[in-house]
């Protein structure tokens, strides 16, 4: 692997928020990570939250040049998220690789946009279920851990790119801890790309979204938190609330609640969901809700 290519093809991204916007309370209005171009044109990949409601976007190439940037898409259910620059960057566009061959033990390089390299490897390939209502089939899980993983690039040794970084998490093995990154494989983009480009998400009915922050203990899907002025929230859905069924089928995990949820019809279908509070059940009737309608939708300078 040429690594001085790959650091060629790495941009540090900055990004503004409006105080006001959706996701300025969770992810803050001022966020700083990292991209990587992967066409001609400059297009950048990026993890999504790094530019969800931005209203100003600026790449930093590796040699220093600062370029504006326009946050073009970001897709709700793999998490990535494409930024157009509006200027050259002058990198070269990495090679996108085949992260479905990949194995467990394999060598590979996380590398981000502010010249810093690691070297490290393939820990596991599992399912991921986020507590935002997000799940993947099979996420990369790395060791060790990047300390600036956000859009940050997992390369192979042929130099081909694997995934993108998104979290840092704690993984426990044989009673020691370590900790990790989770990245996005980049088999997932390559579906979506077009429809990314020309209508900046992907051309579905949007998934139902109940605005619920929740957990997995102990098989039970417990509800952390209720996104304010979200479908949750106004159905009444608390914190400690305990969910056991959707509709008329039992829950079994974090992600058989996604699974469900999603199952139950298109972004604004109302979905029944039974819960524990206090020792007492109850039936509340959730309104769900496109996700992206509530977000500030980002304009072009």
């Amino acid at each position: 692997m040429d690594i001085n290519s790959v650091a060629r093809s790495m941009v540090g991204i900055r990004t503004s928020i409006p105080d006001d916007a959706f996701t300025a309370g969770s992810l803050g209005t001022v966020r700083e990570g990292s991209g990587v171009i992967i066409r001609e044109d400059g297009l950048v990949l990026t993890i999504g939250y790094l530019i969800t409601e931005a209203e100003e976007v600026w790449l930093t190439t590796a040699d220093g040049t600062v370029v504006p940037g326009h946050a073009l898409a970001y897709d709700q259910e793999t998490g990535l998220g494409l930024v157009q620059p509006l200027g050259a960057l002058g990198g070269p566009a990495i090679t996108l690789g085949d992260a479905s061959k990949t194995r467990v033990g394999d060598p590979v390089v996380f590398v981000d946009g502010f010249g810093r390299s690691l070297p490290t490897k393939i820990v596991a390939k599992r399912e991921f279920a986020g507590y935002w209502e997000y799940l993947l089939d099979e996420a990369i899980f790395v060791s060790p851990a990047h300390p600036s993983w956000g859009g940050a690039a997992v390369v192979g040794e042929d130099g081909r790119l694997l995934g993108i970084g998104s979290l840092k998490l704690v993984m426990s093995r044989n009673g020691t801890t370590s900790d990790i990154n989770m990245a996005v494989p980049v088999n997932l983009l390559p579906p979506i790309l077009d429809d990314l480009l020309t209508l900046g998400r992907v051309n579905k009915p949007a998934r139902p979204w109940l605005g619920a922050f929740t957990a997995e203990s102990n098989g039970d899907v417990v509800v952390m938190s209720v996104a304010a002025g979200g479908p949750a929230a106004q159905a009444g859905l608390q914190g400690g609330d305990i969910i056991a069924e959707v509709r008329d089928g039992e829950i079994t995990g974090l992600a058989d609640f996604y699974r469900q949820v999603w199952k139950s019809g298109q972004a604004g279908s109302e979905i029944p969901v039974r819960i524990l509070r206090d020792g007492r059940e109850a039936w509340l009737r959730v309104k769900s809700a496109d996700r992206d309608s509530f977000l500030k939708k980002p304009q072009l300078q």
